[in-house]
């Protein structure tokens, strides 16, 4: 035990370089003789998540499992729409039930462990069904699957609030990214070094892999040394949840930031249709994990720096972020619109998707630490889980306006995602700062 306490002293004492106690202004005492090992055990779970994260991906892994069950292929246009607003939209619900508890890492643990119960039951559905009955298991479990992963949201943030001081938080986020990056960068090699795809039995291990990945990530995370804190508020959740949604009314700054955050939505929802046009232009499974190394490459090279520039600004990260990806869009978009000759080389696309993935890694790290270093307690619960709600609406209404859009042409997306993206730089530009 003493061992592992002083392997993971030295380790935060090499990211965080702490000199003295005078980091721990926002937290108790207790919880900052803890920080180190909470530090790591945090890091760990959230490397582990997202490493699980990639192997059942929506847009790649998943879609491919819809058509290998011989499911209908309408199925695969709800994956994404269900894995993002699925894991937001019951929030608000959620964040007033955790406000109960005055120890919420439980609920993370709860989480993880259902979802890798969903995606285990994915896998049973890949080897004993086929057809639509396959394909709307497979649906089944990924609502599931988003609910879970609603659940590690709330709590993840609260707990992250409780257990790391205010000015760590961002390069635990970044230095998450950045391994599971490399990890990915590794594994997308492997997976798609030539043209041909892996038998039905391999996704299935891949699936129960991930599986066990979550369960790993949960047992790691119950670990974590967590100490009571504010349980205010945690009356009946449906009218504590209706009563939270005021804070969209009357708290202003709150507001401005979902605005701001609706908007820099576009560095999300511009990635597909990038890979949309590179398949227009004839591209493969090597095109593909092109699009999937330059994820994972943008990841593990820019996260940590957004993270450590979040800690100091986050408002700043989440303005330049925003910044790259309205350029990669509307520079991906125009040269596209004018059939430009750049279009038609390979590496066009590929390279204006890890702009756009750098620029996400921004976007998100920004936003996620602007948004639990603005409040404490029980309203940074409220925060999160109003913030992620509304934000789960506004991404099924952003997606059928691309949808719309798509239409017309898939540069016009890109174009529309781009003049967003703008409109949401320019809003977090005008937001308070929230890091000091």
């Amino acid at each position: 035990m003493g061992t592992n306490r002083q392997a993971a002293d030295k380790l935060y004492q090499l990211v965080a370089n702490d000199e003295d106690a005078r980091v721990c202004t926002d937290i108790s005492d207790d919880a900052c003789r803890e920080v180190p090992g909470n530090f790591v055990r945090m890091l760990s779970s959230q490397v582990l998540t997202s490493i699980g994260d990639l192997l059942i991906n929506p847009k790649t892994v998943l879609a491919w499992l819809i058509g290998a069950v011989g499911a209908p292929a309408s199925l695969v246009a709800w994956l994404v729409p269900i894995r993002e607003s699925g894991s937001l939209i019951p929030q608000l619900a959620i964040g007033a039930w955790v406000r109960r508890h005055p120890q919420r890492k439980q609920f993370w643990v709860l989480g993880a462990v259902l979802q890798g119960l969903a995606v285990a039951g994915m896998a049973a559905c890949v080897w004993r069904l086929t057809g639509i009955a396959a394909g709307l298991g497979i649906i089944g479990l990924l609502v599931l699957f988003s609910l879970a992963r609603g659940l590690c949201s709330v709590a993840m943030k609260d707990v992250q609030g409780k257990c790391i001081p205010r000015s760590r938080r961002g390069r635990l986020s970044g230095l998450a990214a950045t391994f599971s990056g490399l990890i990915t960068l590794a594994l997308a090699a492997i997976l798609f070094h030539d043209n041909t795809d892996p038998g039905p039995g391999f996704y299935i291990a891949l699936l129960l892999v991930a599986a066990a990945i979550w369960l790993l990530a949960a047992a790691q995370f119950a670990r974590i040394e967590e100490f009571d804190g504010e349980t205010s508020g945690g009356g009946n959740a449906l009218k504590a949840a209706l009563a939270s949604l005021s804070l969209l009314r009357d708290d202003a700054p709150f507001r401005h930031f979902v605005i701001s955050r609706a908007l820099l939505m576009a560095s999300a929802l511009a990635s597909p249709f990038m890979v949309v046009l590179a398949q227009q232009q004839g591209g493969g499974a090597l095109a593909l994990g092109s699009f999937v190394m330059a994820a994972s490459l943008a990841s593990a090279i820019s996260a940590t720096v957004w993270g450590y520039m979040a800690d100091a600004a986050s408002r700043r990260v989440m303005v330049l972020g925003g910044a790259l990806a309205s350029m990669a869009c509307l520079l991906a978009g125009g040269l596209s619109l004018t059939e430009h000759t750049l279009v038609t080389s390979m590496w066009f696309y590929p390279s204006a998707f890890f702009l756009l993935a750098v620029a996400h890694a921004g976007v998100r790290i920004g936003r996620k630490t602007y948004l639990v270093d603005m409040a404490d307690g029980n309203r940074r619960t409220d925060y999160v889980a109003v913030s992620n709600t509304a934000i789960g609406v506004l991404l099924l209404a952003a997606g059928g306006l691309s949808a719309l859009a798509s239409l017309v042409s898939t540069t016009a997306v890109l174009l529309m995602l781009g003049g967003m993206g703008f409109a949401g730089t320019v809003c977090a530009f005008r937001l308070k700062d929230a890091s000091a």
